[in-house]
């Protein structure tokens, strides 16, 4: 009989890291709240806030608190997948794991 292959679904990482600020953007959309307005309910600058919802900046512990109290997302949920998106997108880096590699051989001859 074929064994079946079961998954953990903590083991599952999409294939390409998902930015909190995707999230954030998306909600916004649901709800029909633009970013120019949003922004200024939580306090920050367009600049900044769209930037963030663009992946180009992170969503840090202060902008996760905001958003929390605006929306009710968890704020604890949005800096976790900011560090999920930190790690992966480190990862996917060739320069890093180049480093990383040497410091495992050099490590497994301690």
């Amino acid at each position: 009989m074929e064994s079946i292959k079961t998954y953990n679904i903590s083991d599952l990482v999409p294939s390409s890291p998902v930015h909190p600020g995707e999230i954030v953007k998306d909600e916004l959309e649901a709800r029909g709240i633009s970013q120019r307005k949003f922004a200024m309910i939580i306090d920050c600058s367009y600049t900044v806030f769209n930037a963030i919802l663009n992946c180009k900046r992170p969503v840090t512990t202060d902008y996760a608190l905001r958003i929390e109290a605006a929306l009710g997302i968890k704020a604890y949920m949005l800096v976790n997948m900011q560090s999920e998106y930190n790690l992966q997108t480190a990862r996917q880096d060739s320069h890093l794991s180049t480093i990383l590699s040497k410091i495992r051989s050099a490590a497994a001859m301690l």
